[in-house]
């Protein structure tokens, strides 16, 4: 909530983890559900806005889609030219699907969203995780049942080992996939309030903003938009135009678990 960084941003200014998040959320409201084609073009255009905010991963992507090169062998490319593809920017994005769409579907969803950019499995599944926690917060599950539940549906060792035994590891606000799902899982699950689990995040520094995003969507699933500090909500970016996708996206999910 301070201005200044690397990127000169002004107090309350989002970054490319809501600009993104809110692409997901838009596009889930336009086409009444995931469609890959008109995401990515979403996603893409908000690239072409503020480049300097992406990753690696996600620049590398996104340079290739613009110069004609198929989303799905994009994604292949940068996750063989780079060495792999495990970082955190499909990991940021997913959480509206957790809105949507309820637990039946929610994982397979954001898997498949996931590697729409981010090659690796590893991303897919730490991203499927938190995207289901969200999505059982919402719909009023425990976070410790909605964390069990999690695990018990988790199909990658890697991730499984991490974040199924989260207490058991010290946080690292890395750019890894992984690393960056446990530390924002941590920092939720040890946290009584909003404000204690999105401080404690970004306060580790690393991948700040990251960490945050993610801490701060599972800690508002489950505590809800009273427990965000007033303080903060009056300074954030576009929190009113933020507030109306939400609603729309919540009000989309129910008339759709009518049908």
């Amino acid at each position: 909530m301070r201005p200044g960084g690397r990127h000169f941003r002004k107090a309350g200014q989002f970054t490319d983890d809501t600009l993104q998040a809110l692409a997901v959320a838009e596009s889930l409201l336009a086409r009444r559900g995931f469609d890959p084609s008109d995401l990515v073009h979403r996603l893409l255009a908000g690239y072409r806005k503020r480049p300097e905010w992406y990753g690696p991963t996600s620049s590398a992507f996104f340079n290739l889609v613009s110069s004609g090169v198929p989303p799905q062998r994009a994604a292949w490319l940068v996750h063989r030219r780079h060495h792999g593809s495990r970082s955190n920017g499909s990991v940021m994005r997913g959480f509206p699907l957790g809105i949507f769409y309820a637990d039946d579907r929610v994982y397979e969803v954001s898997i498949t969203c996931s590697r729409l950019t981010h090659y690796d499995p590893v991303a897919a599944h730490c991203s499927a995780w938190l995207n289901m926690m969200a999505s059982e917060m919402c719909r009023g599950v425990s976070r410790h049942r909605a964390f069990v539940h999690a695990r018990s549906r988790c199909r990658n060792a890697e991730v499984l080992a991490l974040l199924g035994s989260y207490e058991q590891y010290c946080p690292d606000p890395s750019l890894d996939a992984v690393l960056c799902s446990h530390a924002a899982l941590f920092c939720f699950m040890k946290a009584h309030t909003f404000e204690n689990a999105v401080l404690s995040a970004i306060n580790m520094g690393g991948d700040a903003d990251t960490i945050g995003a993610c801490c701060g969507a599972l800690a508002g699933a489950c505590w809800g938009i009273d427990a965000v500090p007033k303080r903060w909500k009056t300074v954030l970016e576009g929190f009113k135009d933020i507030i109306h996708v939400a609603d729309a996206l919540w009000q989309v999910r129910e008339d759709e678990s009518t049908r």
